[in-house]
């Protein structure tokens, strides 16, 4: 059947088609083109039929009522192939014209992984059996299969087996199969089922080995499963892993697999296409690689640099090479040292095409042309963007000066890129002399040498003893007698003034220096008047304050009549033995007095008093070793010592916990934890910066600075840190793993730090540590000005301004030396509406005596000043008085 459709569809398309035209030879090419594919799937279908219900099921995606509707299609074109019509699918064109683009790809770089398993899915999916075969044989040469691609191969395969050779392929497939390394038990069950004759005892040994090997891969398969994309630290290891074992397309392959989801990390290609340097060495594939990486990462000059080596190292024609400089110019990298490290790269290769045995030639004016537009394009083009050009040092000079003496005997030319040198600020750098000395020496004269050491005495500002020493020497071994003393009265005088100027500079520090010391007594002095006139402001503010009080204490009772006041005596239980006292305290108006309850304010006042009167330990110095020092604690942590013991106690067996209060009985925040063991007070480190209600706790070591002024406290760096970006603008509510998802789109992640305040509440601030300063770079320029969460953060490379730490501010006190809690009066102190209510007539002078906190305030002693004042009177005899009047 299938050989019927065949023969008559062949003859059909053998007879020629009417009005052959130019316009209409592509639409003949289209027609004869799905002619061909319409007749592979109608010769699939019939082979399926043929063969019957005991085989696999048909290639996936065409269905047995596809395969009859496309067999009847064939039929009708054997039995009316001049009235058929063929209609072109614009999807089916599609799909041709990507399948020739990947054959295209691979016929330049046949290890591109990607692009072998998507020609295999077209091919597959437009019925191109026999193309979709070689397509998986030349797949299969060059890479380890998965399990997915070998078992929908094995499945079409036995699909189209029709006799006893089909099946022997089939049989050295699954052979084949078995012994890639990916987990192949589902194959080989596959296999076992299929086969009607007993196993092989070699696919049986291969199986094993398989099983043996798959055993080693898969912790690190298994772990690229369990991580989240990118998963750059996991395929580092499996990378690591691999290139162990050593097998170049494993190696490939778990490379080709990490770059799919990091393809933007320029480490990774670096990496990949060192190996590949190093190891494989295949032009195309090489190349390949390179070319892959300046596309994906532009910015990184090093990719360039490698790539032009690769070029020149495989012979690559000059202007191929040429081109390719030309693009990494115009790619935008981020520093000017970038700028000077590729025109370096390119220059190197330049010289080495030069034949310097020739007096002059091509390849030798194109290099010292080379070297004049270099100059030019670092002065002009990048000076100009970054405010330098990137070489200080001049060196790219240097090198075209060495070329032109060394190479070319060119010393006149050589000289004069030196002097051009100097010229640019290098005259102060005794290097920079030293370096054009030893140039003439080597290739030079003993004038000349002589010229530029003289000119190095004037000029030298950093060590000028060094280039005097040098004179000294060499006059000592060649010179005349004129030249010594020439070069001897040079020296001395150069190195007298070099002394004053040193003497002057000094002089002149140390002026600076007490200037600065001047201006910090006075800034004490300042603080110090300040503080005495606010301390002045506050006791005659609380004289004030206490005056008043003691009035309206004196008359306190009047208080008990306010709402707020009976209704906690209604919700108070008083003890039974002073139910007797509070009925004789019931007043005219039958209200009864307040029960003797303190207040909050009482007792926590009670409670520091009893802080207050525990005796104060001094710290033992000698017990450093076992304590470490808490900081950072939250103030209102009650109970220090019973509430951190669990914490530490985890740690190993806590002797004592003291905590420090102060004077008040407030817990300062601070305490000493002392252990059994050392080795537990070095495990307790590890809590340090740990959570303690909602701040950040520090645990240090406990050293006296006194006796041990070299021991370092642990600070953030304050320098430049190229590689660390400091972001700010961050919404408070975003989190160290929500910023860092956004982070490693641009590089490896190695730490982010949210900076948050005492109480360990976020500031908006962050600092990223990147791998390297590329990655930070370019992290700089793809997220500054980026919106998370609407705020539009800044992020910039970490270099911290020099601050002074701030000076603590000195603790409101009282005249007694007590702190005063405003919220005694509130936030403004004593307000306007907290009147006296008392009447004129009875208002007498404020004493201060103490009253009780409920009830008549106690009779004091009577003194002669007072016999004659009359006596205190309580609520009774107040509401007496008022109706009497």
């Amino acid at each position: 059947m299938a050989t019927a459709a065949a023969t008559s569809a062949s003859e059909a398309e053998a007879e020629p088609k009417a009005g052959p035209t130019a316009e209409g030879e592509e639409d003949d090419v289209k027609t004869a083109r799905t002619r061909r594919k319409v007749l592979s799937r109608a010769v699939a279908a019939a082979t399926y039929k043929a063969v019957g219900p005991g085989w696999d099921q048909p290639e996936e995606g065409v269905s047995e009522s596809d395969g009859d509707e496309e067999y009847a299609m064939a039929s009708s074109a054997e039995s009316s192939p001049g009235e058929y019509e063929w209609e072109y699918d614009e999807e089916e064109e599609k799909n041709q014209l990507e399948i020739e683009r990947l054959e295209e790809q691979l016929s330049i770089n046949v290890y591109d992984y990607n692009c072998h398993v998507d020609l295999i899915r077209l091919l597959r999916l437009e019925g191109e059996l026999t193309k979709v075969r070689v397509a998986r044989q030349k797949m299969s040469e060059i890479f380890p299969l998965t399990e997915e691609l070998w078992l929908e191969w094995l499945h079409d395969e036995i699909s189209m087996a029709l006799d006893g050779l089909d099946r022997e392929h089939v049989y050295d497939l699954f052979e084949k199969a078995v012994k890639d390394y990916i987990y192949m038990e589902a194959t080989f069950a596959e296999y076992e089922e299929w086969s009607e004759d007993p196993i092989p005892e070699s696919v049986i040994q291969n199986y094993n080995k398989a099983l043996q090997q798959l055993e080693r891969y898969k912790p690190y398969e298994e772990a690229l499963l369990q991580a989240e994309a990118p998963r750059l630290a996991e395929y580092q290891a499996y990378i690591d892993f691999e290139m162990k074992v050593g097998d170049p397309a494993r190696v490939q392959l778990i490379f080709e697999r990490a770059l799919v989801e990091n393809c933007l990390v320029p480490d990774l290609w670096i990496r990949y296409s060192q190996y590949l340097d190093r190891q494989l060495k295949v032009k195309d594939l090489v190349l390949s690689v390179h070319n892959r990486a300046v596309r994906n990462c532009p910015w990184t000059v090093a990719l360039w640099s490698r790539y032009l080596l690769a070029m020149e190292r495989h012979g690559v024609d000059h202007r191929a090479i040429s081109g390719t400089f030309e693009k990494a110019l115009s790619a935008g990298f981020i520093q000017a040292t970038d700028y000077v490290e590729i025109w370096q790269a390119y220059l190197d290769y330049l010289r080495r095409r030069v034949d310097f045995k020739q007096d002059s030639s091509k390849e030798l004016e194109e290099l010292r042309s080379a070297f004049t537009r270099a100059l030019e394009y670092l002065k002009q083009e990048v000076e100009e963007r970054f405010n330098e050009s990137g070489d200080p040092s001049c060196m790219i000079m240097q090198n075209w000066a060495r070329i032109e003496a060394r190479m070319c005997n060119n010393m006149q030319k050589a000289r004069e890129l030196w002097d051009s040198i100097m010229t640019k600020g290098n005259a102060k750098y005794a290097n920079m002399w030293l370096e054009y000395y030893n140039l003439e020496r080597a290739h030079g004269d003993t004038q000349h040498c002589r010229k530029a050491l003289h000119r190095a005495v004037q000029c030298t500002s950093d060590y000028p003893e060094h280039v005097c020493e040098v004179l000294l020497t060499m006059e000592r071994t060649e010179g005349t007698l004129e030249d010594w003393d020439i070069a001897v009265q040079k020296t001395e005088t150069r190195l007298a003034r070099v002394n004053e100027q040193r003497i002057k500079a000094a002089e002149k520090e140390a002026a600076l220096a007490q200037q600065e010391e001047e201006k910090v007594e006075q800034r004490k002095r300042a603080r110090a008047e300040k503080k005495a006139l606010k301390k002045k402001k506050k006791t005659r503010g609380a004289d004030k304050r206490k005056a008043e009080e003691d009035d309206e204490k004196e008359w306190g009772d009047d208080e008990e009549e306010q709402p707020s006041k009976r209704r906690k005596v209604e919700n108070s239980t008083p003890p039974a033995g002073e139910a007797q006292d509070l009925e004789a305290e019931t007043g005219l108006f039958g209200k009864s007095a307040p029960v003797d309850v303190d207040p909050p304010s009482k007792q926590k006042e009670k409670a520091a008093a009893l802080k207050r009167d525990v005796p104060k330990v001094p710290h033992d110095s000698s017990k450093d070793s076992i304590t470490v020092f808490v900081s950072n604690l939250p103030y209102s942590l009650g109970e220090p010592d019973v509430k951190l013991r669990p914490l530490f106690e985890a740690c190993g067996e806590v002797v004592e916990i003291r905590p420090i209060f102060s004077n008040r009985g407030d817990f300062r925040g601070y305490c000493y934890v002392e252990f059994k063991e050392e080795k537990s007070a070095l495990q307790a480190l590890e809590l340090d910066r740990k959570t303690v209600e909602g701040r950040p706790m520090f645990v240090s070591p406990c050293v006296d600075k006194s006796k041990n002024p070299d021991f370092k406290v642990f600070r953030y760096s304050t320098a430049l840190e190229k590689h660390k970006l400091f972001v700010s603008g961050l919404p408070f509510s975003c989190t160290k793993e929500e910023l860092e998802e956004i982070c490693k789109a641009h590089g490896t992640v190695k730490d982010i730090r949210l900076v948050t305040n005492r109480a360990g509440k976020p500031k908006g601030l962050a600092y990223v540590e990147y791998e390297n300063e590329s990655q930070a770079s370019q992290a700089v320029l793809k997220m500054d000005g980026m919106t998370i969460k609407e705020n539009v953060i800044k992020v910039a490379i970490s270099n911290p301004p020099q601050r002074k730490v701030p000076e603590k501010p000195e603790a409101r006190k009282a005249p007694g030396g007590a702190m005063v809690p405003r919220q005694i009066y509130g936030a403004r102190g004593k307000g306007r509406t907290q009147l006296s209510l008392l009447p004129r007539a009875l208002q007498r002078p404020s004493a201060t005596v103490a009253q009780a906190e409920n009830g008549p305030a106690p009779q004091p002693a009577v003194t002669a000043s007072a016999a004659t004042e009359a006596p205190k009177m309580s609520n009774a005899d107040f509401a007496k008085l008022l109706l009497r009047k």
